[in-house]
């Protein structure tokens, strides 16, 4: 079954209009809608409702897709994955850390 990704997409890794390089290749389901966007932006423009974050308590929860083998993970495997994914390797991009508030709770 393919996992659909809502949002301004750019191509089948993931990549949308707002974050498009080469390490932009997760998507995020949100906790407020459970649906996969590439990025807050693109959330914001098309989900119609406010995104919520993601609690502690729920860091086990599969909700980070890599882009390039579809495989879906936890929370806290991406969190400690050293920005690769655990699965195929890819090299995520380490920038996304600087807006992990945006999606998760500290």
């Amino acid at each position: 079954m393919s996992i659909i990704v809502k949002g301004k997409t750019v191509d089948d890794e993931t990549r949308c209009i707002h974050y498009n390089s080469g390490m932009d290749v997760i998507a995020i389901k949100f906790s407020c809608c459970q649906s996969y966007y590439p990025c807050y932006y693109c959330h914001e423009e098309i989900s119609g409702h406010k995104a919520e974050r993601w609690r502690k308590e729920d860091f086990e929860t599969t909700a980070i897709l890599c882009g390039i083998c579809k495989t879906e993970m936890s929370i806290m495997q991406y969190t400690s994955c050293n920005n690769e994914c655990p699965f195929c390797k890819t090299a995520f991009n380490p920038k996304c850390s600087n807006h992990k508030h945006l999606y998760f709770e500290d």
